[in-house]
């Protein structure tokens, strides 16, 4: 598959055609100037980076280019979704709990001395300029420590976009741990919490994973317990859905859904009360953006091997938590309903990491 390259400032050249590319190793890439450029900084040619293989913990780069680090970037479900008031900026004031599962991103990140930022992505449809917020959270990162550096990065998609599973949000935060161990900058994490809600909604929350009690725009984050494992079966459609639209159609009312069952569920480990507390308000209008969306919900509830379903952010991605005994049944029944990529997940821990979780 194509890797579209971008580079700020400057950009990077392509590199080789795929086709001639080793396959498992990730193309070889120079920081170099072109014409677009960051304000303020003079695009220079950097060191050559060298192949950079698959890993979970930082490690040295074959050859004699620099030391490289892969971040895991985990997907997120809200299992509770509801919309508090709409703000004076434009954004919703949210109540929502978001738990951290086993589908992940991984962002390759490699430091270099010029100030460069660049991005390559094995998903071509994305982009990897200034929009991506891969490189967006870097700049912010720049301008709050005044480090002087550069990186290029190198990100394997798999959590599918415009699904509601965070995808875009945890590659920031990605970006945000990979940065401040590559560059040795030493912040806490909740100095980098500072910076990650400036850079979008959600990415705080990827600092921490695990299971958290979320409000504002998803920047303020409380850990909450969460000591067993859940098993959830994602259905994520062939189509997305507009962030932006679902909002603008969501309906506010004063009689709010409240949390406290299933956070309560969720301490005692319950799949049948965590299942009876799932709830996300951004379903109707969701719903009304893709109608196939509603049917489906339908026909993933009448498989009868899950204690709730739901939709999971904005959508279009839904979910059923389940059992563990009828994890792989459920799959299977899910994926006989013939819609789009269905993943078996579960719950984890921790937030973006260098760690050896597994993609699902």
């Amino acid at each position: 598959m194509e890797r579209r390259v971008a580079a700020l400032p400057g950009a990077l050249p392509r590199g080789p055609d795929p086709a001639t590319r080793t396959p498992g190793l990730r193309p070889k890439a120079a920081c170099v100037s072109r014409e677009r450029r960051v304000e303020g900084m003079q695009p220079t040619m950097c060191k050559q980076h060298g192949l950079v293989e698959e890993m979970s913990r930082m490690t040295k780069v074959q050859g004699s280019g620099p030391a490289s680090i892969v971040v895991r970037c985990p997907a997120k479900l809200n299992l509770f979704l509801e919309v508090v008031r709409r703000r004076p900026d434009g954004f919703h004031d949210l109540d929502t709990v978001m738990q951290a599962i086993d589908l992940f991103d991984d962002l390759a990140i490699t430091p270099c001395e010029e100030p460069t930022l660049s991005l390559e992505c094995s998903d071509p449809s994305l982009p990897t300029d200034a929009r991506n917020l891969v490189l967006r959270a870097a700049v912010a990162l720049r301008e709050r420590t005044g480090h002087r550096g550069g990186a290029h990065f190198a990100l394997t998609k798999r959590i599918p976009q415009q699904a509601g599973l965070g995808g875009g949000s945890s590659d920031a935060a990605g970006s945000l741990v990979g940065l401040n161990q590559a560059w040795g900058l030493g912040l806490s994490r909740e100095e980098l919490r500072e910076v990650a809600a400036g850079v979008g909604s959600d990415v705080a929350f990827f600092l921490y994973g695990g299971t958290a009690h979320c409000a504002g725009r998803g920047e303020v984050v409380e850990p909450v317990p969460a000591p067993a494992r859940f098993h959830y079966v994602l259905v994520c459609p062939p189509f997305g859905v507009s962030t932006a639209a679902a909002y603008g159609r969501v309906r506010l009312t004063s009689e709010r859904a409240r949390a406290s069952m299933l956070l309560e569920s969720l301490a005692q480990g319950s799949v049948a009360g965590a299942g009876k507390g799932l709830f996300n308000r951004l379903e109707d209008a969701a719903f009304e953006l893709q109608p196939e969306l509603r049917d489906l919900r339908a026909r993933l509830a009448d498989i009868g091997l899950f204690a709730g379903t739901c939709m999971t952010g904005s959508g279009s991605g839904l979910f059923g938590l389940c059992e563990a005994g009828a994890w792989s049944l459920a799959r299977e029944a899910a994926a006989r309903l013939g819609v789009g990529r269905v993943h078996a997940v579960r719950s984890v821990v921790s937030g973006v990491g260098f760690g050896p979780e597994s993609p699902s």
